[in-house]
C-alpha cells in the first residue's frame, strides 16, 4: 500500500509557504517616517517571524537599523522566538496566558503611548495574539484571567465568542492599543487565523474598531454557563467597559492590511495537488464546530469519492472547536485526526492530514508541543497492536 506522508507533508509545506511571513510580508513592509520613528510591536504565535522579515527588508533597502529611527518589542509563544538585529523579543504564555503575556502587553502599551504624531507604529499580529498580550482590566488578577480563560477553552465555545469575553475584559484588545498610540499613525499588518478573516477578531482586534459589546459578552456567558468573579462580573456590566466602534476618531490614523489568510494556504495546496494529479476539492476555509463532528462529516465525504472512483484531495480551513469534558492533552487537529480515523475504519486508499498552519495544536504549551496529526489506512491496526483504543482516548479528549 503507497505511503502518502510525504506527499500531505508536501501540501502541508505548499501552504506555510503561501502564508509564511519571510514571503508574504516584504511587499507591505512600510518606509521610515521622514522625520520620525518606526516603532515595531507585535504579537502572535508568528510575530517574531514577522518582525525578522521586517528587518529582512529594511536591510534589503539599505536602512542602517542601529539608528534610534527603528526600534521594537515583539511578543510571542515559549520557545517561538527567532534572533533579530534589534528587535527585543519577549516570549509569553500560550493558549493560557501568564506573567509574561501581561508584562508583553504593557510594554506595547507604553511603548504605543511614546509614540508622537510623527511617527509610525507598525503592529504585527498573528494568531495566538489574545493569550500572549494579556492586559486585564484594573481589578482584574492574571490569575482570574488565566482561570477564565482555561474554561472558555474547555467549553465548546466557538473561538468567536472567547474573543468578545477577551475584548471586554482588557485593555490592550478592541482598540485598547490604537488609543494608546493616538494620533501617531498606526499601520497593521495581520496573518489571519480567524474564520471569515474578520479583521476586529484578529488577535482580538487592539487596533480595530469593535462592533460586539457587553451585552454580547454577558450572553455568551450565560450561553455557556461560565462562572466568573466578581470584578469579572461587575466590569462586564460597567458602561464605562465598552469597547470603541470602528467610527471613533482614535482610529482615524489607522490602516489594517491582511497579509496572508487560509484562503492563500488553501490555494497554494490545491495549486500543488493538482500538479500531484489529484483534483482538487477546496470544501471552505471557514469551517468552525465540533472537531469530530466535523470529522464525521469528511469521513462520509471521502468515502463517497471514494465510491465514485475519484481521485481527489479535500481541502479545508477553519477553526474547530473542542468541548473538553476528560483530562487529556491534545488539541482540534489532532481531536479531527482521530474521529476520522475511527470513521474510516481503515479504508484502503484514503490517507489525511490536519494541521495548524502555526505549529501548534493544543499540547502543553510546550515548544515541541504536535502541530497536529496524519491519518493513513493502517492508523488503526497500529494502534491496536500497540494496544491503544481510540475510542478510549477520543472519551478522554486525549488525542495528543
Amino acid at each position: 500500500m503507497n505511503d502518502r506522508r510525504p506527499e500531505l507533508l508536501r501540501l502541508l509545506d505548499c501552504a506555510i509557504r503561501a502564508t509564511h511571513p519571510e514571503f508574504c510580508l516584504p511587499k507591505y513592509c512600510p518606509k521610515i517616517p521622514q522625520k520620525g520613528r518606526l516603532i515595531v510591536l507585535g504579537a502572535g504565535k508568528g510575530a517574531a517571524a514577522m518582525a525578522l522579515a521586517v528587518e529582512t527588508t529594511l536591510i534589503a533597502r539599505g536602512v542602517d537599523l542601529k539608528t534610534d529611527r527603528v526600534s521594537g518589542t515583539i511578543a510571542t509563544r515559549h520557545g517561538y522566538g527567532l534572533k533579530t538585529e534589534i528587535f527585543e523579543i519577549q516570549e509569553a504564555g500560550h493558549p493560557v496566558p501568564d506573567e509574561a503575556s501581561m508584562k508583553a502587553a504593557q510594554t506595547a502599551l507604553t511603548r504605543a503611548s511614546e509614540a508622537g504624531p510623527d511617527d509610525l507604529v507598525l503592529v504585527l499580529l498573528t494568531g495566538g495574539a489574545s493569550a500572549i498580550w494579556s492586559a486585564p482590566l484594573d481589578g482584574i488578577t492574571l490569575g482570574e484571567k488565566r482561570d477564565l480563560t482555561a474554561k472558555l477553552l474547555r467549553s465548546g465555545m466557538p473561538i468567536s465568542s472567547i474573543n468578545i469575553i477577551r475584548k471586554h475584559l482588557s485593555s490592550i484588545k478592541a482598540g485598547g492599543l490604537a488609543r494608546a498610540a493616538h494620533p501617531a499613525e498606526l499601520l497593521t499588518l495581520a496573518i489571519s487565523d480567524i474564520p471569515g478573516d474578520v479583521i476586529s477578531a484578529i488577535g482580538s482586534g487592539p487596533t480595530t474598531g469593535d462592533e460586539t459589546t457587553l451585552q454580547e459578552a454577558r450572553a455568551a456567558i450565560a450561553q455557556y454557563d461560565i462562572e466568573l468573579t466578581d470584578q469579572m462580573r461587575d466590569a462586564l456590566a460597567d458602561p464605562a467597559n465598552e469597547t470603541p466602534f470602528p467610527d471613533d476618531e482614535i482610529f482615524n490614523h489607522c490602516r489594517f492590511e491582511l497579509i496572508a489568510t487560509a484562503r492563500h494556504a488553501l490555494e497554494a495546496a490545491a495549486i500543488e495537488v493538482e500538479k500531484m494529479g489529484y483534483k482538487a476539492v477546496i470544501l471552505g476555509d471557514a469551517l468552525e464546530g465540533e472537531a469530530r463532528d466535523l470529522a464525521k462529516d469528511h469521513a462520509a465525504l471521502a468515502l463517497e469519492k471514494k465510491r465514485a472512483g475519484a481521485r481527489c484531495a479535500l481541502i479545508s480551513g477553519g477553526e474547530c472547536t473542542v468541548t473538553v469534558t476528560g483530562t487529556g492533552i491534545g488539541g482540534p487537529n489532532q481531536e479531527y485526526a482521530l474521529a476520522l480515523a475511527m470513521a474510516l475504519k481503515g479504508e484502503a486508499g484514503i490517507s489525511a492530514l490536519a494541521a495548524d498552519t502555526d505549529g501548534t495544536d493544543g499540547g502543553r504549551g510546550d515548544k515541541n508541543d504536535p502541530a497536529g496529526a496524519i491519518v493513513t489506512p493502517t492508523t488503526l491496526k497500529r494502534a491496536e497492536k500497540s494496544d491503544l483504543n481510540p475510542a478510549i482516548f477520543l472519551a478522554n479528549n486525549d488525542t495528543g
